[in-house]
């Protein structure tokens, strides 16, 4: 099964308490997602409720095509204001590990995310990830970071 990494960084004029604030809440995430992709966390998470080792989310999200999927990932790590880890135990991936990063840089935050995922399915696997997958992940981390910048400006 062949794995793939893709990084995404993007510097905020906020300070870390305020990227974390935002960052580390869950529903948070629905805000910073495109709405084609009609993101709902199932989840009874309170709306000042923060990320926690353990803590499971659930979603119903259409990341291809308009076919609503059940998601559910566990936050794995959490270093306040840091980093926090979310892997995926059900859904639309064979592997799935997010790590997002946190630092205080002169003028804000730089925001660094690490993405591992696989496929599956062999060959198949492969072809999708050529076609669309990566695409779509792409296009998901650049929706975010225009919605980053409207949210808190830029550097």
């Amino acid at each position: 099964m062949k794995t793939y990494r893709i990084e995404f960084t993007q510097k905020i004029p906020v300070d870390i308490d305020t990227a974390w604030d935002f960052f580390s809440s869950p529903l948070n995430l629905a805000e910073i997602t495109p709405e084609s992709m009609t993101f709902d966390v199932t989840s009874p998470i309170k709306k000042d409720e923060k990320m926690f080792p353990g803590m499971i989310i659930t979603y119903k999200v259409s990341p291809l095509l308009g076919i609503k999927l059940n998601w559910m990932t566990e936050i794995t790590h959490v270093k306040d204001k840091e980093y926090f880890i979310d892997e995926q135990r059900f859904g639309p991936f064979a592997f799935w590990h997010h790590l997002h990063r946190f630092e205080a840089i002169d003028g804000g935050v730089l925001m660094h995310d690490i993405l591992h995922y696989a496929i599956g399915y062999g060959f198949i696997g492969t072809i999708a990830n050529e076609i669309m997958v990566s695409k779509k992940i792409n296009e998901i981390f650049s929706f975010r970071y225009k919605k980053v910048e409207e949210l808190f400006g830029k550097i």
